[in-house]
């Protein structure tokens, strides 16, 4: 063992000396060669000050801090705190003892511990552990220009990596906001950083505290980041490969609650953020008092050892302040006028529907958004993020959308953002829609809205969106471009495109096909709130029934949105659930139903075991076929990359109104050494009708991997040594879809 001590110099008036011990281990190993192991380090940051206090304040000793460094920061010695405000002129920092209301200290910024609008101190002698802080701002009181500096009201910061306070869910707040210093303890190791193009997905969406809530899902941890974990063998033996977190940002489920015919409402979904940079403490199974976050990183790098990504839905269009009768507790007392679009009377802009819009493009807001994806991509290795109304990002200041938003670009190009998924809800509260013309910098893919409504249509039988359901299972090329960033739009093909025919806002796949109406009066709105264009279908009873034939037929057109879209250019994406018959009794907005209108039910996983296992061979099916996910090489036996087929394998010109039609993938996949070729077929008509299948050329032949219909004897798809070989012609039966697989002697 040898231990070396290195030394150096800060730049402090006495050259202080900062020592750091390294210890090595050296290994001698046959050949003589001596190999070094650096198998532990302490060391202390380096920074360009002296950590020499400088005064007295409040009784604590304190100097000027690092100006640079947003939030709090344990330090050897105390910790930094740093914080901004352009119109504020004054600025407190308090400290609490847990749990209590008023602070034991109080400890002014002096003005030479401010350079521009920055104020930081260090305070020396704190222990993280024994203290919660927060911060008051003085400053104009001016509505009608957007001031609103209240030097009693106390503050959250902005940056802060934790809220104080975990709590029991469903717990009202009490008090104001105060936050934490954390201390990151979680070692990552040395795991390497996906790859994944994005059109190797296979997305599932899912709410934390909604997956494993109910009382059936078998865990532990219910409703817990660790009880998500314990859910990853289910997710392993599905065969998905990224989760889609609905939000984990600090919220308040309980700001808006209210009762309605009894039942306890609340913000369940979690749209409204508290904090950016703090994981929601409600979601935690253990306490976790200076190091948050602690489970949310083991659950993460437990997915990722199990090859599955993690993407966050993430909130940057409004916050939880709300409108004018909103609370203040953050951005508000801050810089009010900065943080969000203002009307020239002082009044907020609503393009999120949600009370208040914030100010994407304006460089601090734009700062603060930087830096809190690069936290979370680095200190939590998430994989990517969904922006929630993500046209909000591209609006000017006045609201007004922009050509080229800074904002966006600006992600676009980021070197530690450059490997993340930045996919875009592209459409806003206010009127803007933006798919297929969004921003993309090469870099954003977006939530196909274009695909869910046009197949939505078209598998429950309105002809008449053939042609844009057709384009949408081909990866939309007529929105997105080639597989290539396309210039001027910017986009990368298949890979800018996530396809969905249901998500958390909307039906589920189930109610897609049990109810033509959303039913809503749970959520004591008189059923006004939700979307009124859902394009479903009841299959012909309104709801619950025994009716044997209603369920045969919900269940087929079940298994033929899955089949479709598993076998569609663009990454596939559905909500936790769908797989096995997940119901909300026809609410299609449940985002303030914490009850058993969201929560899974794990029962039907059982009782609908037969659809699952259809989803399931799907996702493999998609995964073991790259020529649906990609452009492959031309295939070796001839065919055509791409083609559509009437009812005859023969005619590529279909009607406009065709309620029959197939798509053939064919290409050469390297990686097998032969030939990927699959044929998908539909029949969105009540009939049978015959279709003749494009001719193989040589000993090709087409087998029959999937039927929805089924056999008649309960399958509905066939396992590559169970598959069914086809000649030239095939019966499809009514509303079904088959695909076939091309095989070669």
């Amino acid at each position: 063992i040898i231990a070396c001590s290195q030394y150096c110099l800060t730049h402090s008036s006495k050259k202080s000396i900062i020592k750091r011990q390294t210890t090595l281990k050296i290994i001698h190993t046959k050949d003589r060669r001596i190999h070094l192991k650096l198998y532990s380090r302490k060391f202390t940051p380096q920074y360009p000050l002296s950590i020499a206090p400088m005064g007295e304040i409040a009784g604590y000793l304190v100097r000027p801090g690092m100006f640079d460094i947003n939030g709090a920061y344990a330090l050897p010695v105390g910790v930094n705190f740093t914080i901004h405000t352009h119109e504020g002129t004054a600025c407190e920092l308090l400290l609490f003892h847990r749990y209590e209301e008023e602070p034991y200290a109080v400890i002014p910024f002096p003005e030479e511990y401010k350079i521009g609008d920055v104020y930081s101190m260090i305070v020396f002698g704190l222990d993280i552990e024994e203290f919660e802080y927060a911060y008051r701002v003085d400053g104009p009181w001016e509505p009608k220009k957007g001031l609103l500096f209240d030097k009693k009201k106390i503050l959250l910061d902005p940056y802060a990596r934790t809220v104080a306070g975990q709590r029991v869910w469903g717990d009202e707040k009490k008090g104001s906001y105060h936050a934490r210093v954390v201390k990151d303890i979680f070692d990552w190791g040395d795991m390497p950083q996906s790859s994944r193009e994005l059109c190797d997905l296979i997305i599932y969406e899912l709410h934390v505290r909604g997956f494993t809530r109910h009382s059936s899902s078998g865990v532990v941890h219910k409703g817990t980041f660790a009880g998500l974990k314990e859910k990853i063998p289910y997710l392993k033996d599905l065969g998905v490969n990224a989760v889609e977190l609905m939000p984990i940002f600090e919220f308040d489920e309980t700001m808006n609650a209210r009762m309605v015919d009894g039942n306890r409402l609340l913000d369940y979904w979690g749209y409204n953020t508290v904090c950016f940079f703090a994981p929601n403490t409600s979601y935690t199974a253990a306490n976790e008092y200076n190091q948050e976050g602690t489970e949310l990183k083991d659950l993460i790098k437990t997915l990722h050892d199990n090859e599955i990504e993690v993407i966050l839905d993430v909130v940057f269009n409004h916050t939880a302040e709300g409108n004018e009768k909103g609370p203040s507790f953050s951005f508000k007392g801050l810089d009010n006028n900065i943080y969000y679009m203002l009307t020239p009377d002082g009044n907020y802009y609503n393009f999120s529907g949600c009370g208040n819009t914030l100010n994407c493009n304006h460089p601090i807001v734009q700062q603060m958004i930087l830096e809190c994806l690069r936290y979370w991509t680095v200190s939590y290795r998430v994989d990517g993020f969904r922006f929630d109304l993500a046209s909000i990002l591209g609006r000017n200041e006045d609201g007004s959308p922009m050509n080229n938003p800074p904002l966006l670009k600006t992600l676009a190009a980021d070197p530690i953002l450059s490997n993340v998924k930045l996919i875009a809800e592209a459409w806003d509260a206010g009127g803007l829609y933006q798919v297929g013309s969004f921003p993309a910098h090469g870099r954003w893919a977006e939530w196909n809205g274009r695909y869910r409504d046009s197949l939505r249509s078209f598998l429950k039988g309105d002809n008449w969106e053939s042609t844009a359901a057709l384009q949408s299972i081909a990866g939309s090329k007529d929105l997105y471009g080639e597989e290539q960033p396309d210039e001027p739009s910017g986009y990368a093909g298949y890979n800018s495109c996530v396809n969905f025919i249901t998500c958390h806002d909307g039906f589920t796949l189930y109610d897609l096909y049990a109810y033509n109406e959303k039913h809503n009066e749970n959520n004591g709105w008189d059923n006004t709130d939700g979307a009124n264009d859902n394009r479903s279908w009841n299959c012909g009873q309104e709801g619950a029934t025994d009716d044997p034939q209603v369920l045969n037929l919900r269940f087929r057109m079940i298994r033929n949105a899955c089949a479709v879209l598993m076998c569609s250019r663009g990454a596939p994406m559905f909500p936790a659930g769908d797989e096995f018959g997940n119901t909300q009794y026809g609410n299609n907005n449940g985002y303030c139903q914490d009850n058993e209108i969201s929560w899974l039910d794990w029962n039907l996983l059982e009782k609908n075991r037969d659809l699952y296992e259809f989803f399931r061979f799907m996702i493999h099916y998609r995964l073991e076929h790259a020529i649906i996910r990609k452009k492959l090489p031309k295939a070796v036996c001839g065919m055509k990359r791409l083609r559509n087929y009437d009812i005859d394998g023969y005619n590529t010109a279909l009607p406009r109104d065709a309620m029959v039609c197939s798509v053939c993938f064919a290409g050469y996949d390297t990686d097998k050494g032969h030939d990927d070729v699959i044929c998908l077929s539909i029949n969105t008509y009540w009939e049978d009708v015959t279709i003749t299948l494009p001719k193989l050329p040589g000993t090709g032949s087409w087998f029959l991997s999937v039927n929805t219909f089924g056999d008649g004897e309960g399958r509905t798809f066939y396992p590559e040594c169970d598959e069914i070989h086809i000649d030239d012609t095939f019966i499809l039966r009514p509303r079904s879809v088959a695909v076939f697989t091309a095989r070669w002697r």
